[in-house]
């Protein structure tokens, strides 16, 4: 697959002039650790109708984020080609070397989800957007019980049943949460350890008939399905020890369960803040006790219904 030039990446401005839903801010530690990129004085690399920030020494993406016009999504054939990203090191991104290494038991997950990318006025436009997730700096390890089914159903119902029916537009930031508690493959990859992140995230941004910004966010674990698949070591620290706020916040999610939450709490786990926008989902309960979990039957199905709190236009 021929290397794409950087196109179309995520706008600010896509849900209107005046609805403008800006890159999450880093903190000032995660910022340190941004992999420098070669076109790009941000460091942001742009794709066809989404963007990526790569953390160089996990060498994972922190977040990427997608513009996606439900009226111009195209159903294409699914072509897949990972590659490594040219514009910045190889030595800050993960590549074959570790999907297919003794134990790796987990799919390339894409954080942008193919089709999110896949939308255009021409096939051709909607087949860059598709190939360009198809870069290594878009992934991140997932089982495959998760990758294949928690978070596609959840994946599929933001897009299908939500954004493509209803013909909307809509801002999508999704990632890893990279910490420090994560815990470590089995396997050594080119002689070092990797620390496999256990939960992700994903934050939405969408109007209303009232022309208001509204977003909701989510999480998602993989921690027990890591550890009963014996793909990671047991953790290093006890849960029972464990006396920070962020490492007790950080434990609430790790089970292979979906959870709507309030985006301030996404925020404290990752250390980035999100555009202000209304936000239906609340919850009074002090931030380690929220566990909305999102209901669904039959996730693979794509009628699936799920209990969004506030998503449904």
């Amino acid at each position: 697959m021929e290397t794409l030039p950087p196109l179309k990446g995520f706008q600010q401005d896509f849900l209107g002039p005046t609805l403008k839903v800006r890159f999450p801010t880093l903190s000032k530690g995660v910022r340190a650790q941004v992999a420098p990129v070669t076109d790009n004085r941000k460091n942001i690399l742009d794709y066809q109708n989404f963007s990526t920030v790569q953390h160089a020494q996990r060498r994972f993406p922190i977040y990427t984020a997608a513009n996606i016009d439900g009226n111009l999504f195209r159903r294409l054939p699914r072509e897949d080609n990972w590659q490594l990203e040219p514009r910045i090191q190889a030595t800050h991104q993960w590549g074959p070397s570790l999907y297919s290494a003794k134990k790796s038991d987990f799919d390339k997950g894409h954080m942008t989800k193919r089709e999110d990318a896949q939308w255009g006025h021409t096939d051709e436009e909607a087949k860059k957007g598709a190939l360009s997730t198809f870069y290594y700096t878009n992934a991140v390890p997932q089982v495959a019980k998760l990758n294949q089914q928690l978070w596609r159903g959840l994946e599929d119902y933001i897009l299908k049943s939500e954004t493509v029916d209803k013909g909307l537009k809509i801002n999508l930031f999704t990632g890893p949460v990279l910490s420090d508690s994560d815990p470590v493959f089995v396997s050594e990859v080119d002689g070092q350890q990797v620390r496999i992140p256990t939960l992700f995230w994903k934050v939405i941004y969408f109007t209303k008939s009232s022309g208001r910004l509204h977003r909701v966010g989510f999480l998602m674990g993989q921690e027990e399905l890591l550890e009963n698949m014996e793909i990671v070591h047991p953790r290093e620290t006890s849960r029972d020890l464990l006396i920070s706020e962020d490492d007790k916040l950080f434990m609430e999610f790790n089970k292979a369960d979906i959870y709507q939450v309030n985006v301030s709490t996404i925020g404290k786990l990752t250390k980035l803040r999100f555009t202000a926008a209304t936000e239906p989902f609340k919850d009074k309960r002090s931030v380690a006790l929220i566990r909305k979990e999102v209901q669904g039957r039959g996730l693979l199905d794509e009628e699936s219904s799920f209990l969004i709190e506030g998503m449904t236009i």
